[in-house]
């Protein structure tokens, strides 16, 4: 793997570790929901999927 590529997974790591985090997770525990869900689950598994989809890019580009 080259080391850009490597670069960018651990940026991104580290974006994930910092946003996943309980003092930035609490901005999202507010009264609502989206289509039945309370916002805090939505925002979670949001970075959660945005982080997969990010790795997926990076590692295509790697096999390409």
């Amino acid at each position: 793997m080259k080391k850009r590529h490597e670069q960018k997974l651990v940026v991104l790591s580290l974006a994930l570790f910092l946003v996943l985090n309980i003092p930035f997770i609490l901005v999202f525990n507010i009264e609502g929901e989206v289509l039945g869900f309370p916002i805090m689950y939505v925002a979670i598994f949001s970075f959660w999927l945005i982080s997969i989809i990010i790795s997926y890019i990076i590692l295509k580009k790697h096999y390409e």
